[in-house]
């Protein structure tokens, strides 16, 4: 698919067109796969899976070629990527993922897009980080569904970045050149539609199980689950500004909800350095007359 260079018409066009076209892979990944097929060891699916989960776009490739591929037989979704592996068998997994292109190669003649969607998959892999910790604090029922989901939490804006760059430095430049502006207002003056609203169109189009599809819909924010991938896309998308963002004192206070932890143990497990700690705690209570 060429690049978009102009937004297109609805929701539904920019769901036809990223749906046709193909979707790469970190160059790591693929140097991965190749190591681990080359080197002649006993590959079992955890190992496997630990390279995916390190790329938000392989994870995306494997669960939809999942779902293209679902056999008759099979009565239930797979939400996890290490029980996907398992369900492909190691050596059809590799025949299925060679040869893959590569993000590198695909914005080798747009830098600045290189360098912003690397950014987002790095803010993506650390959101997954501490998405997966929360998870374990709430006690989750499965924590690697949790993971996954915040994985794919970012998975529009990188698609755009990969597929429209252009339009999405617009994007960011709009915010640049006005810091408040709100994200979703950025992407409706450059796309027509924000990432939310592209968002649920492009999971169900790519078939992704019910449950992610649920997960990934910040609309319900009444669900634990859900709140839980959103505050760890929140938190690690405003630390990405240093600890001095102004929406972090919020976004620790919601964790302080969600998890049920004191806040200076919660401080502690978030890793805020000691001199950063006092702006994130109440005040003091005044002296006894």
């Amino acid at each position: 698919m060429p690049l978009l260079e102009h937004p297109l018409p609805s929701v539904q066009a920019y769901v036809e067109a990223f749906s046709n076209a193909d979707l790469p892979v970190l160059r790591h990944t693929v140097r991965a796969f190749a190591a681990l097929r080359e080197s002649g060891e006993n590959v079992g699916a955890r190992h496997l899976a630990g390279i995916v989960l390190a790329d938000p776009l392989m994870t995306m490739r494997l669960l939809t070629h999942l779902e293209r591929h679902r056999r008759q037989s099979q009565n239930h979704d797979i939400t996890t990527i290490e029980r996907a592996v398992m369900m492909m068998g190691v050596e059809p997994f590799f025949a299925a993922f060679s040869d893959l292109p590569t993000v590198e190669d695909a914005l080798a003649a747009q830098p600045r897009a290189l360098i912003g969607v690397l950014k987002v998959i790095t803010r993506a892999r650390r959101a997954a980080d501490y998405a997966r910790d929360f998870a374990v604090i709430r006690r989750d029922l499965d924590v690697q569904e949790i993971v996954v989901a915040t994985l794919l939490h970012e998975a529009t804006e990188i698609v755009c970045w990969i597929h429209a760059p252009g339009l999405t430095l617009q994007v960011h430049e709009h915010q640049r050149r006005a810091p408040g502006l709100r994200s979703a207002t950025a992407q409706r003056a450059v796309f027509g539609v924000s990432a939310a609203e592209l968002q649920l169109a492009l999971i169900r189009a790519w078939h992704l199980p019910e449950l992610l599809v649920t997960l990934l819909d910040d609309s319900q924010q009444d669900n634990p689950r859900v709140r839980t991938i959103q505050l760890a896309a929140d938190f690690a998308r405003h630390l990405g500004n240093g600890w001095g963002d102004a929406a972090l004192p919020d976004d620790i206070a919601a964790l302080e909800g969600l998890l049920h932890m004191a806040r200076e143990p919660l401080l502690h497990r978030l890793g805020v350095p000691e001199d950063m700690r006092a702006r994130f705690l109440p005040p003091a209570p005044p002296p006894a007359a």
